[in-house]
């Protein structure tokens, strides 16, 4: 635990007096670590793995917000406001993270000063984020968004699934229509870029999805 704490930076912002009630969390791929309008209880910080943020919106719509890598706090919205989770996380891959209720944050952080401000950066950081997600992201072409949701999904694996569960899946991620998604999946199979049958989804040409995307768009 300590190992991960130097190796991310938290030894250096959270109070020493808190570190016993820190635990370690492990969660397979595909995992729920939290899901949005669930009572929000203990902070989590990723240490190692890729979780995926999504929010569904009053509409119904369920849009990717982002792709997070360590160092990430999951609840630090929630620990300060006292609300239910703001957004639905799920881990991409096996995923570690420190995890340490509110009440120990409430009765050894509340006054302390670096913990605080720290707090306040990573707080005010999501805000901008998720503004620059839900709305920006949404004005690239469906070929870039969903080239980048691959790029992203697959960072230790190649493949990823392709039903018609999982493709209307994706499509309400990205904010489009499953039969966009459908078309876009068969033209980056004529290029090359990807092979799919029923079931899979498999990238067989990273560098060039990658030209196609750009940039990554969510992380």
């Amino acid at each position: 635990m300590e190992h991960y704490m130097s190796q991310v930076g938290l030894d250096e912002v959270l109070p020493r007096a808190a570190w016993p009630d820190l635990t370690i969390v492990r969660y397979a791929p595909g995992a729920t670590i939290c899901t949005q309008g669930d009572a929000a209880h203990a902070l989590r910080f990723l240490v190692n793995g890729k979780i995926r943020v999504s929010h569904t919106s009053a509409a119904g719509k369920r849009l990717v917000l982002s792709f997070k890598q360590p160092l990430d706090l999951i609840g630090d919205i929630e620990y300060v406001q006292r609300t239910p989770y703001l957004n639905t996380v799920e881990a991409v891959t096996t995923v570690e993270m420190l995890v340490i209720s509110f009440e120990a944050l409430a009765r050894h952080a509340t006054e302390d000063v670096i913990w605080l401000n720290y707090l306040l950066t990573e707080i005010t950081r999501k805000f901008e984020m998720k503004s620059q997600s839900m709305s920006f992201n949404l004005f690239y072409p469906v070929e870039v968004r969903l080239a980048s949701y691959l790029l992203s999904m697959t960072p230790e694996t190649t493949t990823l699934g392709s039903t018609v569960d999982e493709l209307t899946d994706i499509a309400d991620l990205i904010g489009t229509s499953y039969r966009h998604v459908n078309r876009t999946l068969k033209r980056f199979v004529e290029q090359g870029l990807i092979e799919r049958d029923r079931r899979s989804i498999t990238v067989v040409d990273r560098n060039r999805l990658i030209d196609v995307a750009g940039e990554s768009i969510y992380e």
